[in-house]
């Protein structure tokens, strides 16, 4: 086969395979964002607190921390392909899992079924995000996370809309009328209200089962992600335990803090407009301008990524910029305050894909536990929220200073930008 025939084959598979991939990153972004319409839907169904209603997000992401690494063995054994098919049904388990938590206004329910979705992308993640690294040359993978991105923050700004429309359309006049209501007639109004999600959690349920199903039977190269390092980026020899790599822990501890800020502004801002009086009618489009914004940053990472701006460069900026909008957002008001909090999502859009590649550097063989580490990280969604929970709770008359608990992250993010990424240690 002529040359000019094998590169545009390997070209033509290449971006059949990115596509794919671009689907299953739009559903982890519509899964993962409905949890900012969720946590205000939920405090009022199930008449919680601010540090209660974000239980949401810590149930939901502090399953990648506890089977990201069995996630990683699944991988071993399964591959890349398999593995993503059994994480789209493992999530379909999870939203099923709303309909009884629904039927019954049980949070823990709803709570456990958040769980299983987050375990299912955990299995999901850990598969696409190396998968994506390694489809191509290292110097522009960070371009190809930032498609990726755009497909997730995408869905990420339709779905809160999507649900809001279904469980929160009458939100300010609900609230108002609740509060004229005797007790049982107000117990009556909550259960009709926790019934409102039924109906979208089942066509979610369908959705994932016959994804799951068609990845199975598509032409999705199941590729070895060692096999492609070693011609890649294995250019040392492997070091004796993944410890032995400090620019990945530094990774790790960057990402942690990293998905803590994005959830905290994507989870937290319609419960903060709230908070400042702001009606429901309105707060609940703030987690979509936050997904906009982020979509946005996504965009000019493409733009702009390898060709103008190195990934660290964009890592550094990112984090310059969180630390600046961060303290906009603490020392304004209202809607200004409000508008703060929903562009730190384009401070972070180039976070993720920039740590990914700088932290799987010249891993080799430990690619994978690398990969489920990063993975594990996304702990600081579940942490970094119930944190600004607590706070918001204790200072409801100046509830933007809750937000001072993001600045020590964007610190640590500049320290990997700028020294922690080029960190060594001997083999």
């Amino acid at each position: 086969m002529p040359v000019t025939s094998v590169v545009s084959s390997r070209r033509s598979s290449t971006a059949v395979a990115i596509t794919i991939i671009g689907v299953l990153f739009f559903i982890f972004g519509f899964v993962t964002w409905l949890n900012g319409i969720l946590i205000p839907y939920l405090q009022i169904a199930c008449e919680l607190t601010n540090f209660q209603a974000l239980f949401v997000a810590f149930a939901f992401y502090i399953s990648y921390f506890v089977t990201a690494l069995p996630s990683a063995w699944v991988l071993e054994k399964t591959g890349f392909k398999n593995g993503m098919t059994l994480g789209l049904l493992v999530m379909a388990v999870g939203t099923l899992l709303f309909v009884p938590a629904e039927l019954s206004r049980t949070y823990g329910l709803f709570l456990t079924g958040l769980f299983v979705m987050g375990t299912g992308l955990s299995i999901l993640q850990t598969a696409a995000n190396p998968y994506v690294t390694i489809l191509g040359p290292r110097e522009s993978a960070a371009r190809r996370i930032s498609i990726m991105g755009i497909c997730n923050k995408l869905a990420g700004a339709i779905a809160p809309l999507i649900l809001a429309y279904f469980i929160l359309n009458d939100g300010d006049a609900f609230v108002e009328n609740l509060a004229s209501l005797s007790e049982s007639a107000r117990q009556v109004a909550l259960d009709g209200l926790a019934r409102r999600v039924i109906n979208p959690y089942l066509v979610m349920t369908l959705v994932l089962v016959v994804l799951g199903i068609g990845i199975r039977f598509t032409s999705l190269p199941d590729i070895n992600a060692e096999d492609d390092l070693d011609q890649e980026q294995h250019i040392e020899a492997p070091r004796r335990n993944i410890f032995a790599y400090p620019h990945l822990i530094f990774g790790v501890i960057a990402m942690f803090f990293y998905v803590g800020a994005e959830v905290v502004a994507g989870d937290t801002i319609i419960r903060y407009g709230i908070s400042l009086g702001i009606n429901i009618s309105v707060a609940k489009a703030f987690t979509s301008y936050t997904l906009v914004s982020m979509l946005a940053g996504y965009i000019l990472g493409i733009m702009l990524i390898p060709r103008y701006l190195s990934q660290r460069m964009a890592l550094l900026f990112s984090a310059i910029l969180g630390l600046l909008f961060t303290l906009a957002a603490v020392f304004t008001s209202g809607l200004t305050s409000v508008f703060f909090i929903a562009i730190l999502g384009f401070a972070n859009a180039l976070v993720w894909p920039a740590i990914w590649p700088l932290a799987l550097h010249n891993l080799g063989p430990y690619i994978k536990i690398g990969s489920a580490m990063l993975i594990m990280a996304i702990a600081g969604g579940a942490v970094l929220p119930l944190i600004w929970g607590w706070l918001s709770d204790h200072l409801p008359t100046a509830p933007q200073f809750a937000y001072l608990m993001l600045l020590p992250g964007y610190l640590i993010i500049l320290y990997y930008a700028a020294k922690g990424y080029k960190l060594k240690n001997h083999v």
